[in-house]
């Protein structure tokens, strides 16, 4: 089934289930996945909608951050709720051995010699991690692997 398929189904079984914030993360979700579909005119493939929930799941917690800030622990719960429901539909997260490793076979493989050669490296491993890993943390660690 693919992830959009399921997103449509859990919003049906939480109408169904009358979960009200559940339903509402959801729609939020369906809401950017439709706008995107929009403005591209095009249908957006499981790795797109990825990507739409990536983009989601770093506004919710860069507002997480900003409430708590301002003393709203209210709003902050319930951005957690959100993030806690757009993690389900993301792919199983790679452990930190896994990034190192494919961030050593890169380096390897592309011949990047220092700092000059990040954007090639990181313009490799981004595809193979979308969604699968922190891209920030693995920035940090192909910077730090290229003497950086």
């Amino acid at each position: 089934m693919s992830l959009r398929l399921q997103i449509a189904e859990d919003m049906k079984s939480a109408m169904r289930a009358k979960d009200a914030p559940r339903l509402a993360a959801i729609r939020l979700l369906l809401a950017a996945m439709k706008q995107r579909e929009v403005d591209e005119r095009i249908e957006l493939a499981d790795d797109q909608v990825v990507a739409v929930i990536e983009r989601m799941l770093k506004q919710r917690r860069d507002s997480i951050s900003q409430y708590e800030a301002a003393g709203r622990q209210d709003l902050a719960d319930v951005e957690k709720f959100e993030v806690s429901v757009l993690q389900g539909y993301m792919p199983q997260a790679l452990s930190e051995s896994e990034i190192e490793a494919v961030v050593a076979a890169v380096v390897a493989s592309s011949g990047a010699a220092g700092v000059k050669d990040m954007g090639k490296v990181m313009a490799i491993v981004k595809p193979q991690m979308a969604g699968r890993a922190d891209m920030g943390k693995v920035s940090a660690l192909i910077k730090a692997k290229l003497g950086g």
